[in-house]
């Protein structure tokens, strides 16, 4: 009797075992968006005294051509040296060289107001320690920077135009779409470019790779460098240089309500690159290269730094034209996790991809916890999900370094028109994505349905492409 006894409680004991592990497995979803909202939960939005500094009290004038970098300086100098509150940019347009924010201001930009950038590229010297394509050097200022300040916003309904066209800053991506003149100075010429590859290969000091005037590498637009509760709301960004919001180790930043709208080269509309607990929540991105792109460095300089891109959240967004809807890469070298996208609507005929991730063997990197819900897409060019670990745009993107993909999920999403495949991966050999599930996914109008290479199966579950369920 009391083996007996021993058994049964041996086996229930068992069962209950069974139970508890079995049990997760129905609460996963739901646990999962729930990271995703102590994510934002625990996003600090700066808060300001309730002081107000006009920039026309500091000399600015309205009229489009004045030159007002000094009343920018002045107001923001007093505000931050008065302990903080709101520098405020009335109605008119207002031109200007680069604006360096400071701890504890508020750049408000009220209805009806233009900050209209300096064509003049000397303007954004003296040079500053920014980033370019992943890698880190010294270089013309961005239009709007702060470095390794805190509690810091930019807010309003006005607009940050950067003047960037076919004559200024985009001819210098070598691309004669945006004005570049054969035999004229580009970024892919020897001494900027391939020098600044090269640096980055030698792991030259930051410090000594000096770019600037001489060369041909554009500014960033807007880039929080080493901030830490950053939020940008209700503004407009147009006519960019290069990528337009660059959060760069950066921690706790907040872009609500923005408006993308800039269709040069590199124009990616938000690019948190070594950055963590990033909210991207009711944007419109209208842009000429990804509209999301998460980041974290371009090869030896990722592994140098060594901060992943982590606790990202984008929901309720519109993605139009771009290269991708919400992308990670391709300088990706520090990884990418913990990624939350919900509620966006992505279409465009200019739309590439809905979902990217994009990285080679130079990169490397790694890509995991990406989690996708309640999606309508209306239409793409080549893919919904595109997974790319052989990505290139120059010769030789072959090295030594194995990329990690694992854990991507999408849920809840309804594609009108999937383009050239519904999914496309191309996963390596010797390290296969891993993990990845559809479930209440349902693509129409894919031309190819799957085409898929070195990567576990997929796990469908209740999904369809061209109305054939998988």
């Amino acid at each position: 009797m009391r083996i007996l006894s021993t058994i049964t409680i041996a086996l229930i004991c068992s069962l209950l075992s069974f139970s508890c592990k079995e049990q997760p497995k129905t609460t996963e979803k739901a646990d999962v968006f729930a990271q995703a909202d102590s994510i934002i939960k625990n996003i600090q939005i700066p808060q300001f005294p309730d002081k107000e500094f006009n920039i026309m009290d500091f000399g600015a004038l309205a009229d489009g051509k004045t030159d007002n970098t000094q009343a920018f300086i002045k107001a923001i100098a007093e505000c931050s040296n008065s302990g903080g509150g709101k520098v405020i940019v009335p109605a008119g347009a207002f031109l200007t060289g680069p604006i360096h924010l400071k701890s504890n201001v508020n750049l408000h930009l009220n209805e009806g107001a233009t900050v209209l950038f300096s064509t003049d590229q000397k303007a954004y010297l003296p040079m500053v320690h920014t980033s370019y394509e992943g890698v880190e050097l010294m270089n013309y200022s961005p239009l709007i920077y702060a470095y390794k300040q805190k509690n810091i916003a930019i807010t309003g309904k006005g607009t940050f135009d950067g003047q960037a066209d076919n004559e200024n800053w985009w001819p210098w991506c070598g691309n004669n779409k945006y004005g570049h003149l054969e035999g004229t100075p580009q970024q892919r010429d020897d001494h900027n470019l391939p020098a600044l590859r090269k640096m980055n290969e030698e792991r030259t000091p930051v410090a000594e790779r000096i770019f600037g005037e001489g060369h041909q590498l554009r500014p960033t637009f807007l880039e929080p460098f080493e901030c830490e509760n950053v939020l940008i709301q209700g503004v407009t960004f147009t006519n960019a240089p290069f990528w337009v919001i660059h959060p760069i180790k950066s921690n706790s930043v907040t872009v609500n309500g923005v408006t993308v709208r800039s269709h040069g080269p590199n124009n990616d509309g938000c690019d948190p690159e070594y950055s963590k607990n990033v909210h991207i929540v009711n944007c419109t991105f209208d842009t000429g290269d990804d509209c999301i792109a998460i980041k974290s460095g371009r090869n030896n300089d990722g592994r140098r730094v060594n901060i992943p891109s982590e606790n990202i959240v984008v929901e309720n967004c519109m993605m139009k034209d771009g290269h991708g809807g919400v992308v990670m890469g391709s300088e990706i070298s520090a990884g990418v996790r913990n990624v939350f996208v919900r509620n966006c609507s992505m279409d465009s005929p200019n739309l590439d991809r809905a979902i990217r991730i994009k990285t080679n063997t130079l990169r490397g990197g790694f890509v995991e916890n990406v989690f996708v819900r309640n999606i309508k897409v209306g239409q793409v060019k080549e893919a919904v999900l595109r997974i790319n670990t052989y990505y290139g745009i120059y010769a030789n993107q072959e090295g030594d370094f194995s990329p990690s993909i694992k854990n991507i999920h999408l849920e809840d999403i309804e594609v009108e028109n999937g383009g050239e495949y519904g999914v496309l991966i191309k996963g390596r050999r010797e390290n296969p994505v891993k993990n990845v599930t559809f479930t209440n996914v349902h693509i129409k109008n894919a031309k190819t349905p799957l085409s898929v290479e070195n990567s576990e199966p997929i796990q469908f579950t209740n999904s369809s492409i061209n109305r054939t369920a998988y």
